[in-house]
């Protein structure tokens, strides 16, 4: 009996042996063939690092359009510095109004015009921007300070291709013009305040 038992350990580990072979030879040949597609960029010994990236949660995932690039935000959100004061929220704004900006024209920071990325239109989300992502390393005093990475809870409310109209202002009645307007002889200079008066 001890032959037999002997002879199925053998095969057992040889199999065992030639199974692991085979894949260690099939994920070299695969990554040699990775790398020959780059293969004019010279090697550099190391593993690459992550040096900053964006992190995000969805809290509400939307049921509208997906999110696209070059299309106008209509957003709802609150600012926060990561140790919990609130430095900005839409819901403050006169009217609590939303705001509307150009997804990925570089009007709002970095870490904005790419944190909307799979979002859907009426979806939540929780953006965690580290500084190099949102104001740098100076910041914007004195509201956000040097280097402060922010969180940003933001929802997608609409999208269009254009921007929102904006409604006409109604003029105050200082604004409106008066009966006697004389305008000035075409002779006479008209001046300019200075900037120091102003």
């Amino acid at each position: 009996m001890k032959p037999i038992f002997s002879s199925l350990v053998l095969l057992v580990a040889v199999s065992a042996t030639a199974q692991t072979t085979t894949h260690k030879a099939a994920a070299v040949v695969h990554h040699h063939t990775a790398t020959t597609a780059v293969s004019k960029i010279p090697r550099v010994p190391g593993i690459p690092k992550t040096l900053y990236t964006l992190k995000y949660v969805d809290i509400v995932v939307g049921k509208g359009a997906l999110a696209e690039p070059h299309k106008w935000y209509t957003v709802r959100y609150t600012g926060w510095l990561t140790d919990g004061t609130k430095f900005d929220s839409s819901y403050d704004h006169p009217g609590g109004a939303p705001i509307t900006f150009p997804y990925g024209a570089k009007r709002v920071i970095i870490g904005w015009d790419t944190g909307f990325e799979g979002m859907h239109v009426g979806g939540k989300r929780r953006l965690y921007i580290p500084y190099q992502l949102a104001y740098g390393e100076l910041g914007r005093p004195p509201v956000i300070p040097a280097k402060a990475n922010l969180v940003f809870d933001v929802e997608l409310v609409a999208m269009s291709d254009n921007p929102p109209e904006q409604p006409a202002p109604t003029p105050t009645p200082s604004e409106q013009p008066s009966q006697q307007t004389n305008p000035a002889p075409a002779t006479q200079l008209q001046t300019s305040p200075h900037p120091e008066s102003l």
